[in-house]
């Protein structure tokens, strides 16, 4: 059984406040219309019994997966937690309730505009690694092979403003001790645990 359970911190709800990330975004880390970076955090449990494989992920360890998006000022905006270790980062974020609701236009995203001081016009969009797929509301880095200059500028300033999720989850783990060692509670319990 999947338990799967999302948190959200303050997630936006209107397109102010979105601008207002994309804003920080641009003034921290040179990437415009960025409104949050996505990243998953694999968090080791000892399996519950009659669990065979079910957690057990390519790393060689049992996992239950924690998807969260930050802003640039290094908070958690929403935490997604419960999908077991063998799924991907890519899948276990089209099994989220966030997903679903940027899949279908719900989330309040403002309209393209431009960017300030350029004539280009950019959507609004969400960034993450080559895990994830890429989506106009979505961006990745491009692939190694066939780098362009522009491409490789890109890839650049995309891998800063993404690093932020990952110095989340750094901060988190060096925080909360718990995060280093296998976590030994049922997996509703672990819930609770992680997303305290």
């Amino acid at each position: 059984m999947i338990f799967n359970y999302c948190f959200f911190f303050q997630f936006p709800t209107t397109q102010h406040e979105w601008e207002e990330i994309a804003k920080e975004f641009e003034r921290v880390w040179q990437f415009p219309h960025c409104v949050g970076a996505v990243d998953g955090k694999h968090v080791k449990i000892v399996p519950p019994p009659d669990s065979g494989s079910f957690y057990y992920n390519f790393k060689g360890f049992h996992r239950m997966v924690k998807m969260g998006i930050g802003n640039a000022k290094y908070e958690f905006i929403l935490c997604d937690f419960g999908i077991n270790g063998r799924i991907s980062d890519g899948g276990v974020i089209n099994r989220t309730a966030f997903y679903d609701k940027l899949s279908k236009g719900q989330l309040n995203l403002p309209q393209e505009n431009k960017i300030e001081g350029s004539e280009k016009v950019l959507p609004y969009v969400f960034i993450g690694d080559e895990a994830f797929a890429m989506r106009t509301d979505f961006l990745r880095p491009f692939g190694q092979k066939d780098l362009t200059n522009e491409r490789r500028i890109f890839n650049y300033r995309l891998s800063r403003a993404r690093r932020i999720i990952e110095n989340i989850f750094g901060i988190l783990v060096s925080r909360f001790h718990i995060f280093q060692t296998a976590i030994n509670l049922l997996p509703r319990n672990t819930k609770t645990v992680v997303l305290a």
